[in-house]
């Protein structure tokens, strides 16, 4: 079975980069190339153990549908999600965290999946569905990236908390 690895080194708490990578929201707004969106199940906020979303999306010029469960959630280490029904005949995403201090994170993207048709679908792994998953999840790893190292995070996670830079906040008997 073909196994796409990718990781990123991104400077935001690994809490913050669990949760991003977890929300539908964020999601489609990192596919949106694709029309991505969530139609069924778990369709925004924080996907968790146990849940499932159906995506629909438009991929090799066809309109897919493809259900997945979150089979796996130990925050903020690892969540995996696991394709329930859809095109492939079997997936498996896990998405691993590690802190490298406290505010870096190491993000692992481990993709390993097997094309439906038998032969005529390893063949297809070959040509084009290996380097397509691999420039989906990259772009994914990218925008996510991006968005925890901006304040773009804060569109998708409201409710966590301002974080005062260690510094420490001004004086407040400064004169303003």
């Amino acid at each position: 079975m073909p196994t796409i690895t990718l990781s990123a080194t991104i400077h935001a708490p690994i809490s913050r980069c669990f949760d991003l990578a977890r929300s539908i929201d964020f999601h489609t707004h990192s596919m949106r190339g694709t029309g991505e969106r969530a139609i069924a199940g778990r369709t925004s906020g924080l996907i968790a153990e146990g849940e499932e979303v159906t995506w629909q999306a438009r991929h090799f010029g066809l309109v897919q549908r493809l259900t997945s469960r979150v089979s796996v959630c130990r925050p903020p280490q690892v969540f995996i999600d696991e394709q329930v029904r859809g095109p492939f005949r079997s997936f498996r995403h896990e998405h691993r965290f590690e802190p490298l201090d406290e505010r870096a994170t190491r993000l692992t993207d481990i993709f390993t999946y097997r094309a439906p048709l038998g032969p005529l679908g390893r063949i297809a792994e070959a040509a084009f569905v290996t380097g397509t998953m691999r420039r989906l999840l990259q772009r994914h790893q990218e925008h996510l990236k991006a968005a925890l190292e901006s304040e773009e995070w804060r569109r998708f996670l409201p409710g966590e908390p301002l974080r005062i830079p260690p510094s420490g906040p001004p004086d407040a008997s400064a004169p303003g």
